[in-house]
């Protein structure tokens, strides 16, 4: 791209504050403005002050496009996917329901549900864990039930 009037004037600024700061020496900047004031191309200005803290225009306009090949990029890990601790909560309750008669069914049902959501939702691990403290918690709730209704039964029969 050409430069303009503004550009080269923007260099020369950059050249000056280098001498300034003692990063040029007398000679080196008075070649360099001489070729500032010439420069056809802000390629020409880039090359004029890019040793030097600041350039005529952003510099990100002036790396070359050239895709860097993979194997030199940093490797990038994958986010870490956690276990959904209400279907860890469900998985336990359903496991002890034999242990505690089906006290624990209940909250491994709600547990259940509510992991599942979650899953849906945030996209975590753990819905495997779910079903089976779901599963296991309605099976121990099925069972009670079961049992109830036959103990009613037995209760009418014998009156």
């Amino acid at each position: 791209m050409r430069a303009s009037h503004a550009d080269r004037e923007r260099a020369v600024d950059v050249l000056k504050a280098g001498f300034a700061e003692g990063r040029l020496s007398q000679n080196e900047y008075e070649q360099r403005l001489t070729r500032a004031y010439q420069a056809q191309t802000h390629a020409e200005l880039q090359m004029l002050v890019s040793d030097l803290p600041m350039g005529p225009v952003p510099q990100a306009q002036f790396v070359p496009q050239r895709p860097v090949p993979a194997t030199f990029l940093p490797m990038q890990m994958p986010p870490p996917v956690t276990t959904n601790s209400s279907a860890t909560g469900a998985l336990v309750c359903g496991l002890m329901t034999p242990v505690t008669w089906g006290l624990t069914a209940i909250p491994a049902v709600i547990l259940g549900h509510k992991a599942r959501a979650e899953i849906r939702r945030t996209g975590e691990r753990g819905d495997g864990q779910a079903i089976t403290g779901l599963v296991l918690g309605w099976l121990a709730i099925g069972g009670w039930s079961l049992m109830f209704l036959v103990w009613i039964l037995l209760a009418a029969v014998n009156l």
